[in-house]
Parts: C-alpha cells; structure tokens; sequence
C-alpha cells in the first residue's frame, strides 16, 4: 500500500478546507484542518452537532501542542512522556485555532496519537503501518493540528470498526483513507484529564 501517496491524497483535500474519514489511534474519526473555521462547520454539519460542544484536536508532537495553546502546565509534559495508552489532554486555553474547535472557556481537547515505543524507532516495516503512526506522518507533513471527533452522527454509539461508520457519514465527507490502514486502530476511545494552570489535576474519562 502506497501510504505516500494516500498521506498526500489526504493533505490535498484538507488543504482545500475538505473533511475525510481516517481510523485514529483509537477509533475511526472525522477530521480536517483545525485552524480552519469553515472546514470545521463541516464536520458539525456531517454529525449534526450542536458547536457549543467542543471537538478534539490530534496533535503530532508537543511542539505541535506548544503552538498552540498558550500556556501548557509543567504537569502535561510528565503525562506524555510517561503515558502508555490514548490520552486526551484538555488544556486552559488554546490559541491560533478556529473558534468553533475550542470550548466556551477557551479550552481545548489535544491527543498525540498513541505510538508504541518499538514502531517509533522502527517506523513503518515491510510497508505496514498502524493508523497511529499514520495519524502522526500525516499531521506532521500537514503542518497544523486535525480535528478528530468519531465517525458517527452525534448521539449514536461510536464505530468501533470501519464497517460500523453509517453510510450518510462516508458519504458525506470529502475523502475516505482506505480502512486497511486501520491496523491496531482499538474501537475504544481515549481516556481525557483535564489540566489548569494551578497544578489542577481532573479525571474526565478514565
């Protein structure tokens, strides 16, 4: 499989303000360019969700993450380098996004998409790649952070394989990522902690 060639597909069409379908670190997400307030409506749209509920953002790295939220809690830093599973951190205020992707309070929702040691000094082999680590090339060479909500319509259970996404989603969205890239993608969704500036310290989803 050309993961190239379907990394650049999908940067193309997220350039152009579209909306894809692409299997996460944990499940199968919506996503698109998450600076980028029109393309983010579209996703609202597609799960006909209310844009007073915030959306979570997939980031590449912590410098991704240090751009953009203003300030990031000592704390955060420890939890990525020693976390072992999906995590989603919600920090006090987010900054260079669309308005629509942060909270009421100017919070936001981050995840670095879980990656395993062994594969991240490996990369990819014998051209196989989980969807993590192709959730993390494909921000990296987009340059900017992706909205990742589940691929479902809001108030429906979440899919937990491509097979389970309603066909009014996969119809709906701009470009579908070939499921077979899905390898290792859980079906289960990512523990969230929220963080403050204080040292604060929540426990949203365990």
């Amino acid at each position: 499989m050309d993961y190239r060639q379907i990394i650049n597909d999908a940067i193309n069409v997220l350039k152009e303000g579209g909306v894809i379908l692409y299997p996460t670190d944990t499940i199968w997400g919506i996503g698109c360019d998450a600076t980028n307030p029109e393309a983010v409506a579209k996703v609202y749209k597609i799960k006909k969700r209310s844009e007073a509920k915030s959306l979570v953002l997939l980031a590449c790295d912590l410098d991704m993450v240090a751009k953009h939220v203003k300030q990031i809690p000592s704390i955060a830093i420890d939890l990525v380098e020693v976390n072992d599973s999906p995590m989603t951190i919600i920090y006090p205020e987010g900054q260079y996004l669309a308005d629509n992707v942060t909270a009421e309070d100017g919070s936001v929702g981050i995840r670095i998409p879980f990656v395993d040691e062994e594969e991240l000094e490996q990369g990819p082999v014998a051209g196989r790649m989980s969807s993590a680590m192709f959730c993390r090339e494909l921000i990296r060479r987009f340059r900017r952070p992706l909205v990742s909500t589940s691929a479902n319509i809001s108030g429906e259970p979440s899919p937990e394989s491509f097979d389970d996404i309603a066909p009014e989603v996969r119809d709906a969205v701009d470009y579908v990522v070939p499921k077979a890239i899905a390898a290792h993608c859980t079906g289960r969704a990512s523990q969230i902690i929220k963080l403050g500036l204080d040292g604060q310290v929540e426990i949203i989803r365990a």
